[in-house]
């Protein structure tokens, strides 16, 4: 099977599933958490044996997925599921600033190693902005949660968030051209 359609099905997979059994359990969060919380974990698991590492951006999403979606349905609350966007979004823009003020470090440049080499003004200033595009985010899902139905915020934090995300980073093409190493 081909390494990337495996990436593509350890990203999209848990999702996917959720939002299927979502729709087809009579729109039940209490239903379709169960198999969303499975499928991520053993998405970190495959990414983990595939690529003999620990994949720790998918880790922290799966814990706070298994803590958020496991409070959601010990309560019977979905307020849990709700706020679980606003806390990963939050902890980003945190962990990107702490790196970079108590550290000293680019937490974004870190994690990009070799993929990207820009100078390090371009890593600060795309840093920030992806600390004020998290903080957007997190805003955003408050917003909707809170003056939306169920419905709506689950379309929104499926494929909005995905829109959105897509459309921030495309935009940040000019940024990175512009504050690119050249390889000589």
């Amino acid at each position: 099977m081909n390494k990337s359609f495996v990436k593509f099905l350890t990203d999209f997979g848990p999702l996917l599933i959720f939002f299927i059994i979502y729709y087809r359990g009579g729109k039940n969060l209490i239903i379709a958490i169960p198999p969303l919380i499975v499928a991520t974990l053993v998405a970190v698991l495959v990414v983990y044996f595939l690529e003999k590492k620990i994949p720790y951006i998918p880790l922290m999403g799966a814990i706070l997925i298994s803590i958020f979606g496991g409070l959601t349905i010990f309560f019977n609350n979905p307020i849990f599921i709700y706020l679980k966007p606003t806390v990963i979004n939050i902890l980003f823009a945190i962990g990107l600033l702490v790196g970079k003020i108590i550290f000293y470090k680019n937490f974004l440049k870190l994690f990009f190693k070799g993929s990207l080499k820009l100078e390090d003004i371009g890593w600060d200033k795309l840093m920030y902005r992806w600390v004020f595009f998290f903080i957007f985010l997190a805003i955003l899902n408050e917003i909707i949660w809170r003056t939306q139905s169920e419905e709506t915020w689950i379309n929104f934090k499926v494929w909005g968030i995905l829109i959105l995300t897509f459309i921030f980073t495309a935009s940040q093409i000019p940024l990175i051209q512009r504050y690119k190493k050249n390889e000589e």
